[in-house]
């Protein structure tokens, strides 16, 4: 039990700062951008952004390394529909951490001029994988607390399955769309706020 709770804790720590890095990224320092003076924005894009990048990637890497760890322990490992609400926050968590590493970081990296490349398309693939990490961002925290904090009664499959086809389709549209009514601050926080009570619903009702 006390091995199972230092690996809860640490998973719970390197989720705040993964998220926060998260929220900072998409609530303050991208809309600072948009006002900032060139010389300010410049010193910021060279000195703070690629700090708080750091932090952002490798609080999502161990939030992701506990978060497997504590799958096995939990022993959620063996029948994922023994425990669907842990799963629906470990599908949305595991898409996540690919969207940081596989394409929020390398594009970033273009970015920032720490290596070549079409600067522009760079950002705009960038900010729609980071808005779709703060849309998912609410039901992945709904499935770490869920699982111990949340009654829906029995979950079917039906239910299950229709959460898992909703953040794959979001998913999709983070490779290959558009950022929608996610595009502003109010807009991708209403968004992830009503794609949470839609999961939590799915979960119960279908």
């Amino acid at each position: 039990m006390i091995v199972e709770f230092i690996f809860r804790w640490a998973h719970v720590l390197f989720g705040i700062v993964w998220i926060g890095m998260l929220y900072y990224f998409n609530f303050v320092q991208g809309e600072y951008f948009k006002e900032a003076e060139a010389d300010a924005k410049s010193d910021a894009m060279k000195k703070l952004a690629p700090r708080a990048l750091w932090w952002f990637r490798w609080g999502a890497m161990f939030t992701f390394l506990t978060g497997l760890v504590l799958i096995y322990m939990v022993g959620a490992h063996s029948n994922i529909l023994s425990m669907p609400v842990i799963w629906v926050g470990a599908l949305a968590g595991i898409l996540m951490f690919l969207n940081v590493w596989v394409i929020i970081w390398p594009a970033q990296q273009v970015v920032l001029g720490m290596k070549e490349g079409d600067g522009p398309a760079s950002a705009a693939k960038a900010g729609l994988a980071s808005r779709t990490n703060t849309l998912l961002s609410g039901p992945m925290l709904m499935g770490m607390l869920g699982s111990k904090h949340l009654v829906l009664g029995d979950i079917s499959s039906t239910g299950f399955y229709a959460c898992v086809a909703l953040i794959l389709l979001l998913e999709a549209n983070a490779l290959f769309g558009k950022t929608g009514p996610m595009t502003s601050v109010k807009g991708v926080i209403h968004c992830s706020i009503g794609l949470t009570v839609v999961m939590a619903a799915m979960l119960a009702l279908l």
